[in-house]
């Protein structure tokens, strides 16, 4: 699995009533700090960090419409003219990255036409590079953005 340095670690507040928060830079609030938002925060972090990707180019649950249902990519960013460049689909660490998450990546990639897709679930991550052409997928490492 292609992998990166660790990123500094998201801030996280507790609330008084005991639920704790996140800060997401890219929707620049304050989310729930579930065990999903945790992978998707972390990689934000590391995808910015670690590989020059702006946050201004990426879009936290972005809505698109694939069979007439409205379904949530977890990210998406975007290439300097505004055109969707990757598809990062997150999981909670115990849901390994199997072909089941490779599909799910693939039918929101059937809306987008993005050339890569990072599947992780914290621990593992996994890159592919999409062949349209010849409807191919190759594990990459993840690419720097520039």
């Amino acid at each position: 699995m292609a992998t990166k340095a660790q990123s500094t670690k998201p801030p996280i507040r507790q609330l008084p009533d005991g639920r704790r928060e996140i800060l997401d830079p890219v929707r620049r609030r304050w989310v729930a700090l579930t065990p999903e938002e945790w992978v998707r925060q972390s990689t934000i972090a590391l995808l910015h960090e670690q590989c020059g990707y702006p946050l201004e180019l990426m879009q936290v649950e972005a809505a698109i419409t694939l069979n007439g249902l409205t379904r949530r990519c977890d990210i998406v960013v975007y290439d300097r003219s505004c055109r969707p460049w990757m598809i990062v689909e997150c999981k909670k660490e115990e849901v390994p990255i199997t072909q089941k998450v490779i599909d799910q990546a693939s039918r929101y990639n059937l809306v987008l036409q993005v050339p890569y897709l990072l599947l992780t679930n914290g621990r593992q991550q996994l890159c592919l590079q999409v062949n349209a052409a010849t409807q191919t997928l190759t594990q990459i490492p993840i690419p720097d953005y520039n």
